[in-house]
Order: structure tokens, then C-alpha cells, then sequence
């Protein structure tokens, strides 16, 4: 078992869809990015993080981000009597705010390992 909290796990999730969107980018282009293009390669067209996790270029329901980023325990606190999921992740984010996190995340470690 990974010694990695469920967080890291998601992210480093995250980390290997964009490094993949990354490599098709500079497939097509036929070259490999300077910072500035990495950047806006793996944004996709968006201006920011939630920008892009709202606009659905990653998770778009709130099930699939809380189980890529939280325990099955916190899931279960965010659970509804009826059943749904807290739209809200905590006090102060949604879900897609929560993602928009993470993806922050795996962009700057993408970005420190492409500029080892």
C-alpha cells in the first residue's frame, strides 16, 4: 500500500493527465515547449485552474473528484441524508474549487520537472 495520502494520490492523477495532454501538444507541434507554452498547453485554452475545472476539462461530476481526492471516511462526512454529496467539499469550495486545487498542484510539479 502507498504511503501517499489520497490527496497526493489524486494529484500525482492529475500530474499524468496533463503530462499526457502535454505530450500530444508538443506532438502536434512538433517540438518541445519552452515554460510559457507548457503552460498554456496543459491550461487547455483556459486563463486558470477553475476556469478550466469548471469549464469540464477534467472531473465534472463531484463523485469522481471527491473519490480521485478524498477518503472514503470524508467522503461519507459529505454524504446527504439523502443519499448525494455535499455539493460543497468544505466551508469555503465546491468540488470544482477543490479540483482547481489539485490540478494547481500538478501543474507546478509538471512545470519543476520539465525544468529539472
Amino acid at each position: 500500500m502507498s504511503n501517499m495520502s489520497k490527496w497526493e494520490q489524486g494529484v500525482n492523477e492529475y500530474v499524468r493527465e496533463l503530462y499526457e495532454q502535454l505530450a500530444e501538444a508538443e506532438k502536434f507541434a512538433g517540438h518541445k515547449f519552452n515554460k510559457q507554452e507548457v503552460k498554456k498547453a496543459i491550461l487547455n485554452g483556459a486563463t486558470d485552474w477553475r476556469e478550466y475545472s469548471y469549464s469540464g476539462c477534467s472531473l465534472i461530476y463531484n463523485i469522481d473528484i471527491a473519490e480521485r481526492l478524498a477518503t472514503p471516511s470524508e467522503i461519507k462526512s459529505k454524504t446527504l441524508k439523502n443519499g448525494e454529496l455535499n455539493e460543497y467539499a468544505n466551508s469555503r469550495e465546491q468540488w470544482l474549487d477543490v479540483q482547481a486545487r489539485a490540478l494547481f498542484q500538478a501543474a507546478n510539479i509538471i512545470i519543476e520537472e520539465y525544468y529539472k
